[in-house]
């Protein structure tokens, strides 16, 4: 089989089998076609541990990040697996193929009080009724007070909110559905989103239905609001005040780590998150200690 055929088929298989994100067989695509332009159009079978491991080098050489080596590396494996699961090779290449160690990078964090004094000035740009400034308000309240993905903030639909119990119906990675609570100052922007700026927002579409037609969250043209507007917004809100370019991640992030500093069970957290391992959790008690820690060489007579 073709390098380009066997890629092709094992991002079908990611796609169909493992029912992984678009934009996650989009990112194994890229990592892929890298590997198919440094090979060329040769057979699956001649691509052995030298040519990937001369693959690699180049990237060192161009100045690709550890952390990018280190992905496109875990992406090779899996394709190379899959093949010598499916029989389309004999043996995998990759299996003695290292990448480097990622270094140790903890998320960005805004501190409480940094979001209580952007979200207010969204409330303020809010208050006057238009519809973009309530939309914007109430995500970037959903996104902290629900600490949801931003595609799953995306993917939200009118009917997945319960404004009783104030909790929301997401779908995650992997297609698994989770319901997460959210706060009071979330459920005014959002009500006062629904009512007030969504209708006008619908009103300016084409159309022609589709998801758009029960979509939560708009774009300024009717349709459903694409995760690349609301990293936009994010890094304009929220940017400045961190002194870093910051997407959506930053409010998840930030959720988490305000629930665990507020004594929140981990395990709690987990299911909010929606993470599968709760080693992808802990990472968020080592900001809180961080945090402690900080705290107490400010304030400790002995520190």
């Amino acid at each position: 089989m073709r390098i380009d055929a066997a890629a092709d088929a094992y991002l079908r298989h990611l796609a169909q089998v493992r029912r992984l994100s678009p934009a996650t067989v989009r990112a194994y695509r890229s990592d892929l076609d890298g590997l198919r332009l440094a090979c060329g159009d040769v057979e699956l079978a001649d691509v052995d541990l030298e040519t990937l491991r001369d693959w690699l080098w180049q990237a060192v050489q161009r100045g690709d990040s550890r952390a990018t080596i280190a992905r496109r590396t875990a992406a090779v494996r899996g394709f190379f697996a899959w093949a010598a699961e499916t029989e389309a090779i004999d043996t995998d290449p990759s299996l003695r193929l290292v990448s480097p160690k990622r270094g140790k990078t903890l998320p960005k964090v805004a501190t409480a009080q940094t979001l209580d004094e952007v979200l207010a000035v969204m409330a303020r740009a809010a208050a006057d009724g238009d519809p973009v400034a309530l939309r914007d308000h109430a995500v970037l309240e959903l996104l902290y007070g629900a600490a949801v993905r931003v595609s799953e903030l995306c993917g939200l639909d009118v009917d997945d909110l319960d404004r009783d119990r104030r909790t929301v119906r997401v779908l995650g990675k992997g297609s698994k559905e989770r319901v997460v609570p959210f706060g009071l100052p979330a459920l005014h922007a959002v009500e006062s989103y629904v009512v007030r700026g969504r209708p006008v927002l619908a009103s300016r579409a084409d159309g022609s239905g589709g998801s758009a037609a029960s979509a939560l969250f708009l774009g300024a043209r009717g349709g459903r609001l694409g995760p690349r507007a609301v990293y936009d917004l994010v890094s304009r809100r929220l940017g400045p005040e961190l002194g870093a370019q910051v997407g959506p991640h930053a409010l998840r992030h930030s959720a988490a780590t305000h629930l665990l500093d507020g004594g929140a069970d981990l395990r709690a957290v987990q299911e909010i998150l929606g993470h599968a391992s709760l080693g992808t959790t802990q990472i968020y008690t080592h900001v809180s200690s961080e945090r402690l820690a900080a705290s107490y060489r400010l304030a400790h007579p002995r520190a």
